[in-house]
């Protein structure tokens, strides 16, 4: 695999907790405008640049990438992004209560996402891959990193245990409670032998960054767009949380007669006060007030697709039941990621902005390789990686 440091534009380790942001596509103009509200510092300024312009503004407009140029630019001559003086790796550590995970941040060769070498589970669209196009081309920056996943390696682990050992540039809490450390790191020969040694790694997040950098590199030609930011994390540290389901009616049917098809499909129900399952091929069913545990059996023949829990549920019940074809353009389905919790499906069924809800089982890291080595594409909103990474950390300019 090759890896590259690069001359970062990094966040002013003073000011890191006020720079430091949620990505870009985690919320919406709204949610960004007040995140970032009384505060300069904040990133959404450039990830997010319509919410310094009038409400009405469209954030794929001219103007509005305009003004994420304009903003990048204020954030780096007024000190906020400091120079690199030569090309570095950096170690980034987030900690989420016990749960700890550690990962590279470099440039990565956009040709290995081209072989295939960084591995893709989703398809991407082409009017969001425009937009990054765009994005990044009027920057003359990657300032979001894509989140990659790679099989625990021991040489990796060992030069990560010897980076945290040192004082950090920058540590700080971020308002939702994960804490975030960053370590320069000065030994880069010995990174990038250790990332040689891999095959593969897998998109985790930013599928339409990495499309768009790619595209970037083929259309653009220079050398330094051939690499794109990434940081990548060993398997066993990620943690991915389930990505739950509304069902915003109940197409014609009164809740029995939906449980009634429910047990002629070959699914159990049993009431129960724990909504979330523990185990795979199960979920949690609120319809009518009240909490239901759905089972199944596995199909041992099922395709690794086929086999996921977000699969089973689509094919089984949600398309032949509800005509919901496809969960990305269906007005009959929401989606709820599983950082909510199942209070907040039991909260909108409750409050009437929904007819049931569906609370799976989050998919295994594992799984979502294994789909990825095939080849193959995952469903729609099948994995939420929790804790996302903050964007204004470390800027690739181009």
């Amino acid at each position: 695999m090759n890896v590259r440091p690069f001359r970062a534009w990094f966040a002013d380790p003073a000011r890191a907790d006020r720079i430091a942001a949620v990505p870009y596509d985690v919320v919406d103009t709204a949610e960004a405008r007040a995140l970032a509200a009384g505060n300069p510092d904040s990133f959404l300024h450039v990830t997010r640049p319509e919410i310094d312009l009038s409400d009405d503004t469209d954030p794929h407009s001219p103007a509005a990438y305009a003004q994420g140029v304009a903003a990048l630019q204020r954030f780096h001559a007024e000190g906020r992004l400091r120079d690199e003086v030569n090309p570095v790796f950096y170690l980034y550590r987030l900690r989420d209560g016990a749960h700890v995970q550690s990962g590279l941040v470099a440039t990565w060769a956009t040709a290995d996402y081209v072989n295939g070498a960084i591995k893709t589970h989703e398809r991407t669209r082409p009017d969001k891959e425009d937009d990054r196009l765009r994005h990044f081309t009027r920057l003359q920056a990657h300032d979001e990193p894509v989140f990659l996943v790679h099989r625990d390696t021991p040489s990796v682990t060992v030069l990560a245990d010897a980076v945290a050992a040192q004082p950090p540039l920058a540590d700080f809490t971020a308002a939702d409670g994960v804490r975030n450390t960053l370590w320069r790191i000065a030994n880069t020969d010995a990174w990038r032998a250790a990332f040689a040694e891999l095959t593969a790694v897998y998109i985790a997040d930013g599928h339409h960054r990495a499309a768009a950098s790619a595209r970037l590199a083929r259309e653009s030609g220079a050398a330094e767009a051939a690499w794109f930011l990434a940081v990548a994390f060993p398997a066993s540290q990620t943690r991915i949380l389930p990505y739950n389901r509304l069902l915003l009616d109940l197409n014609g049917r009164a809740p029995s007669a939906l449980l009634e098809e429910l047990r002629a499909r070959g699914f159990t129900l049993q009431p129960g006060d724990a909504p979330a399952p523990r185990a795979p091929h199960r979920a949690g069913l609120f319809l009518n007030g009240r909490w239901q545990m759905l089972a199944w059996e596995p199909d041992p023949r099922a395709s690794p697709v086929d086999a996921l829990d977000v699969s089973v549920l689509q094919n089984r019940v949600l398309a032949p039941l509800f005509g919901i074809d496809d969960p990305r353009t269906s007005p009959r389905i929401a989606f709820v990621g599983g950082i909510h919790g199942t209070q907040e499906l039991e909260k909108r069924v409750r409050a009437g902005r929904a007819a049931a809800a569906f609370a799976l089982y989050p998919t295994r890291v594992q799984e979502m390789m294994a789909i990825a080595d095939a080849g193959a594409v995952m469903p729609p909103k099948s994995t939420w990686f929790e804790p996302k990474l903050r964007s204004g950390l470390f800027v690739h300019p181009l």
